[in-house]
């Protein structure tokens, strides 16, 4: 017993040794993750460093304290996403300047700045991330949501002027929130011109002036809207995203949002039917005009149709005059180039004849020139013989032709001729006549003679007679 009692004191100190060494290794270290901004403060030596990227980093236990920083934030008000939220509130809820309210959910993205001297300031101002959220940002941003809201009407923030809401919501968070006024000022707004017959532009919108008080910018001498400190510019924390929900009117305002509505369809509906009928009307009156000039058109083309038909008689007799004119024109020279061709033909046969007439002339010409040549010589032979036996060879070569081709036909030759002179001349006298007979009486009784002693003719020698007539 008196040694079992000593050795579980020692085991009880040693495991509290141990745990001591345990929770100081755990308190003399610390881990920065990705996504925060950590800002450590030493106790002893009032050192305070800032780490923004994740690693293990060593401090004093007991004498040092570490506080995490998100680097990125959201604030949502209204928001129904399912995102991890840094802080959620319900929707903010405004007064607009005609004294309406309504509920605009919306969402703030925020983002730290890198800046060590500043992360410090902010730590210093609210010595933890909770007061950060809690004390300058959810404030902030519905701070500016309510004041920006007083800068709008309902019916216009309603109607169309939420865009502009939120450009204006961006603009001051970024560079400074607008320093304001509350001024009577005209307001446009959008709505339908009166209804009347004989208005073309009862359908269409234009805009109606109207005057209210509003909470307005102040603008500078130098044009551009004067602005107030911008309590997160002071430590650098900048506004990365607004995102706006569907607002929501209060009921009195949705219900006259409602009823002009309702009213804008009701004058639509009536304008509708006021321009249904009168297009309607229109409608008649151009058929009525359409008919009319279907008529015109018809009467038109009927007498055009006439017109076209005697133009088209016209044109067929002008086109059947020209088309005997043209075969008469034909015809013409058709028999000019028949006439012609005639002419040329009896040019032709003309200038044939003409060569035949001077061939036969040159014919005639050589015969004649060979039948003098031939007289020359006959002349010749006349001259060198005595006629009568020129003659009488003459009468022989004609017998040898003749006779052999007169079988069994018997030729005579006239035994006497008596020339009594060429025509024209003196007629012979009865001497001449009678001489003639003398003539013819000697030449009988040589023919007998010399038929009686044929040899002895043959190898006489033939004198002309002396006394030839």
């Amino acid at each position: 017993m008196s040694w079992s009692a000593p050795k579980f004191i020692y085991g009880l100190i040693l495991t509290v040794f141990i745990l001591l060494i345990i929770i100081l290794l755990k308190l003399a270290y610390f881990q920065t993750e990705a996504g925060y901004t950590y800002h450590y403060q030493n106790m002893l030596s009032s050192k305070i460093e800032i780490y923004t990227e994740p690693g293990v980093h060593f401090r004093m236990p007991f004498f040092s304290l570490a506080t995490p920083y998100k680097q990125v934030m959201t604030v949502a008000f209204g928001s129904s996403e399912n995102e991890k939220l840094t802080r959620s509130h319900p929707a903010i809820t405004v007064r607009f300047a005609d004294t309406y309210t309504g509920d605009i959910p919306a969402t703030f993205r925020l983002k730290l700045p890198q800046d060590q001297e500043k992360i410090k300031n902010i730590h210093q101002d609210f010595r933890g991330f909770e007061n950060l959220v809690d004390a300058l940002l959810v404030k902030t941003c519905r701070d500016v949501v309510v004041n920006t809201a007083t800068q709008y009407t309902g019916e216009e923030f309603f109607q169309g002027g939420l865009n502009q809401f939120k450009a204006a919501l961006i603009d001051q968070l970024r560079y400074g929130i607008y320093e304001t006024e509350r001024k009577q000022v005209e307001v446009e707004q959008i709505a339908l011109a009166p209804i009347g017959l004989g208005q073309e532009d009862s359908t269409q919108l234009r805009k109606a002036k109207t005057l209210v008080w509003k909470t307005v910018p102040i603008i500078g001498t130098d044009g551009q809207k004067k602005r107030l400190d911008n309590p997160l510019d002071v430590y650098g924390i900048e506004v990365t995203q607004i995102t706006l929900g569907t607002p929501l009117p209060e009921p009195q305002l949705e219900k006259l949002l409602t009823d002009k509505k309702q009213l804008v369809a009701d004058r639509i509906k009536a304008v509708q039917e006021q321009e249904t009928t009168k297009e309607q009307a229109k409608t008649a009156q151009l058929r009525a005009d359409i008919e009319r000039t279907k008529a015109k058109q018809e009467a038109l083309k009927q007498k055009e149709l006439v017109v076209i038909g005697k133009q088209r008689e016209v044109e067929e007799a002008q086109k059947q005059a020209e088309k005997e004119i043209i075969e008469y024109q034909k015809t013409k020279d058709l028999a000019a180039i028949e006439k012609a061709k005639e002419l040329a033909m009896a040019q032709a046969e003309r200038e044939i004849q003409q060569a035949n007439f001077e061939a036969a002339q040159f014919e005639a010409k050589a015969i004649r020139e060979k039948g003098l040549a031939q007289a020359e010589v006959l002349k010749a032979k006349y001259q060198a013989f005595i006629p009568e036996i020129y003659t009488a060879e003459i009468q022989r070569d004609i017998a040898n032709i003749i006779y052999p081709n007169l079988k069994g036909i018997t030729v005579s030759m006239p035994h006497n001729i008596v020339n009594l002179g060429k025509a024209g001349e003196k007629l012979p006298t009865n001497l001449d006549v009678l001489s003639s007979f003398a003539t013819i009486g000697v030449m009988n009784a040589l023919e007998k003679k010399a038929k009686e002693n044929p040899i002895n003719i043959e190898k006489s020698t033939v004198s002309p007679p002396e006394n030839a007539n």
